[in-house]
């Protein structure tokens, strides 16, 4: 199903295509925030969640997992002072399988992570990187953007924009 992590299963619903036959059911984050920094510009599949602040230490735990072409919503708190995600980290994700990030704080080596076969969205850049004190929490629902990102649910993020779906919708789309 997954390859270098990305979802080889066949969808290929744009945002758009998923806003005009679900409309009212999906989630719309505050998606204009966002940057893409991936190489994928187009990536979904269903959310994890990390709730850190400038420490990165859970990120590199979740990623050190199998992702099964799923998608890491970290919430960063919108610091913009510490990178949550490098070249290392994304090539960790790629190779264990993750279709990509949602990052509600900064990344670095945006070069680099351009070039590799993942998706990731993030508020933007610093070479600031993370501090590593173990702090965080994972698989909660987290705030930010004005929606809730809630594990199991699916996002799909590309060009356009940002959307969720609720985890009983997501599991009829992909099977």
């Amino acid at each position: 199903k997954y390859v270098n992590g990305q979802n080889k299963m066949s969808f290929n619903k744009s945002t758009c295509d998923l806003c005009d036959e679900f409309e009212d059911e999906l989630k719309y984050p505050t998606a204009s925030i966002f940057r893409d920094f991936g190489g994928l510009k187009h990536f979904y599949g269903k959310i994890e969640t990390v709730q850190c602040l400038e420490d990165n230490s859970f990120v590199n735990q979740v990623l050190d997992e199998p992702g099964d072409g799923k998608i890491l919503v970290v919430d960063g708190g919108g610091s913009l002072k510490r990178a949550l995600l490098g070249d290392m980290v994304a090539a960790k994700a790629i190779s264990n399988g993750w279709s990509g990030l949602i990052v509600n704080g900064c990344i670095r080596d945006s070069k680099q992570v351009g070039t590799m076969s993942l998706g990731i969205k993030a508020l933007g850049t610093t070479p600031r990187k993370t501090v590593k004190r173990g702090n965080g929490v994972r698989n909660i629902p987290v705030e930010f953007a004005g929606i809730q990102w809630s594990p199991g649910d699916m996002v799909v993020a590309d060009e356009d924009g940002i959307v969720v779906l609720a985890k009983e919708k997501a599991d009829n789309l992909i099977e």
